[in-house]
């Protein structure tokens, strides 16, 4: 899951003049120019881990709806939280969710997405994009990416694979965390995995 996870992650770098689009051909096209970019390179097709992370903080981390993400993710706790405890535990969500998606990151072998026709009604602010990650002469792996209208255009805040969500995966780890010891109990612990220290470590139990 790790794998594909990464691969999903690295092929939402939406360009901004595309911002506009609808959802089926932002990702349609996003997908088209990654992979182009990918087999380009040789050093981003062989997993250079500070390419692919430079790549992500230009063009992929702008849109990605991070603090919808970390709302999921936080659940009943997000409305007790005050907005600087938000702030925090949306800078420490994405930390690791970054870090998770650099440690997956492996070499270009041939791997595709095929993105599925939307149907959505005019109006519509959310959508999901069902798509499917297939492996050179592997077999296809589905996966969603779930998506919402914002002010700044489409957004993806989160990437379900084969049913699981990425972002719900962590709700009862975090859950269970702030039972414990609070809000800032799950600031704390959040920052203690994304020190430096612990970039090569394992992510949170939930998330695999």
């Amino acid at each position: 899951m790790k794998t594909l996870l990464a691969f999903a992650f690295f092929l939402v770098a939406i360009p901004a003049a595309a911002e506009e689009q609808n959802p089926e051909a932002l990702v349609k096209q996003v997908t088209a120019e990654v992979l182009e970019a990918i087999k380009g390179d040789k050093q981003l097709a062989a997993g250079d881990k500070q390419k692919a992370l430079r790549l992500a903080e230009e063009k992929v981390i702008p849109h990605i709806d991070f603090e919808e993400a970390t709302r999921l993710a936080v659940g009943r706790a997000w409305s007790q939280a005050s907005p600087e405890q938000k702030k925090q535990l949306v800078a420490e969500f994405r930390r690791m969710l970054v870090r998770i998606y650099s440690s997956a990151i492996e070499p270009y072998q041939g791997q595709t997405i095929k993105v599925a026709p939307v149907r959505m009604k005019p109006g519509d602010t959310e959508v999901t994009v069902h798509n499917t990650f297939v492996r050179s002469g592997g077999k296809g792996i589905p996966f969603d990416y779930a998506m919402r209208k914002t002010e700044q255009g489409w957004k993806i805040y989160d990437i379900v694979v084969e049913g699981v969500s990425l972002v719900l995966t962590y709700r009862s780890e975090f859950d269970s965390l702030v039972k414990q010891e609070g809000v800032d109990g799950l600031i704390k612990r959040l920052a203690q995995k994304n020190t430096p220290a612990a970039v090569g470590g394992s992510a949170p139990k939930s998330g695999k």
